[in-house]
């Protein structure tokens, strides 16, 4: 799996809650034993993130218990409350950072990708501020024409390296966007609440003063924030699994003429 997390309303201190983000879906991986790979990542001024992709990979041959089934409730947008490190005055503030889940495609024939209709770019590295870090043009950005989806890479040093890491999160992102094609054409009855939810919508609240997390579409709430940025993150998951089973049962129980 592929999870894209970005920095949104709040600017740096949006970036500095991508970066806990981040790390608290790490040290859950780490707990669920699953190997993690950073692509790429985009580094604010103050060392959070306005942009980063992680690749998460399971060794379960169970569906039911691999990385996907997990974490694909995890897309949206991410709420945060709190005191930043770059306020003064100790006021409150409220921003926000999304995160993109995708399927990885295991084997590269699942999403054929015609080479005609790539455009590829190159470019040099650039580091918080925009400096260049390189001396080379290694980074590169692929764009896939037929659909317009655009992926760029600079984390490798090697540009095939940034080439192939942006290959392997085009083809996510494509096959993404067919599912979520064929689940638009499917019965919504048919159509899980949580596994379609929209993007845009605010999921999940992080609110550092009273220590709690809340999932606003399950209803969790729990006072254990702590653990939570530190991987403590199966009760949550639980509780969309849970939600996501009983919309798919009710969607399948007859109504009354």
């Amino acid at each position: 799996m592929i999870m894209e997390i970005k920095a949104g309303e709040g600017g740096e201190e949006s970036a500095l809650f991508a970066a806990d983000l981040l790390r608290m879906y790490l040290h859950y991986a780490e707990a669920k034993g699953w190997k993690t790979e950073l692509l790429d990542r985009t580094e604010s001024d103050l060392g959070g993130y306005k942009d980063v992709q992680v690749g998460i990979k399971g060794s379960s041959s169970d569906p039911a218990q691999g990385v996907w089934a997990h974490l694909k409730y995890e897309g949206g947008v991410h709420r945060v409350q709190r005191v930043p490190a770059t306020e003064s005055q100790g006021r409150i503030h409220t921003s926000a950072a999304g995160v993109l889940v995708f399927p990885e495609v295991d084997e590269p024939e699942e999403v054929a990708i015609n080479p005609n209709d790539l455009k590829i770019d190159v470019f040099r590295s650039s580091g918080p501020g925009g400096q260049s870090v390189n001396t080379t043009d290694s980074a590169v950005r692929i764009t896939h024409l037929p659909t317009g989806i655009v992926v760029s890479m600079q984390n490798e040093k090697s540009q095939l390296q940034n080439r192939e890491a942006g290959m392997r999160v085009l083809r996510a992102r494509i096959l993404a966007a067919q599912q979520e094609a064929a689940d638009a054409e499917a019965s919504a009855a048919r159509r899980s609440q949580i596994r379609t939810v929209d993007r845009s919508e605010r999921i999940r609240t992080y609110n550092f003063p009273e220590n709690r997390i809340a999932d606003h579409r399950t209803g969790y709430k729990a006072y254990n924030l702590d653990q939570v940025m530190n991987g403590a993150l199966e009760p949550i998951v639980q509780s969309a699994i849970a939600a996501d089973e009983e919309a798919r049962l009710a969607a399948l129980a007859p109504t009354d003429a």
